[in-house]
């Protein structure tokens, strides 16, 4: 089994090993065990807090590049040309804390019925597919130990 105790900023010019495919829940976990590309077993023992991000690169103890991918998860991708219908989507989608993946007058969201029908209400077209989902980190995923300053 491969060990993966380290993450790198890029994979840029290295020689890639094999992929790491993994669905969002994955990507939040510090510590699991999975499978690669190649077929091989991998076990993920990484700093707890950190989300994976897809692309980003890991290296094994014996010093093999793993590069992480997307898992196709069911979902639910809304859209609009209504910025102001898309505004208030995002609005009450974060009034409710839900993970939510944004673009450009699209959401996508996991299936859930009464989202779905709040979304309908709100004019928004619904594609249920199976596809990347690559959710918002939020505005203090980045600050390590954050503070409150009064």
């Amino acid at each position: 089994m491969l060990e993966i105790y380290e993450r790198l900023t890029s994979a840029l010019g290295l020689d890639v090993y094999g992929e790491i495919e993994l669905c969002h829940l994955q990507r939040e976990k510090g510590r699991f065990k999975t499978t690669i590309s190649t077929g091989e077993t991998v076990g993920i023992f990484l700093e707890r807090g950190k989300i994976l991000k897809v692309s980003d690169a890991l290296i094994s103890r014996c010093g093999r590049v793993i590069l992480v991918t997307a898992k196709k998860e069911e979902v639910v991708t809304a859209s609009t040309d209504n910025w102001n219908q898309f505004s208030k989507a995002c609005y009450h989608l974060g009034n409710r804390h839900v993970k939510v993946q944004i673009g450009e007058k699209w959401l996508r969201i996991l299936p859930d019925h009464v989202l779905e029908e709040m979304l309908s209400r709100l004019s928004m077209s619904m594609k249920y597919e199976k596809s990347a989902f690559i959710p918002e980190q939020g505005a203090y995923q980045h600050i390590k130990n954050h503070e409150h300053i009064i």
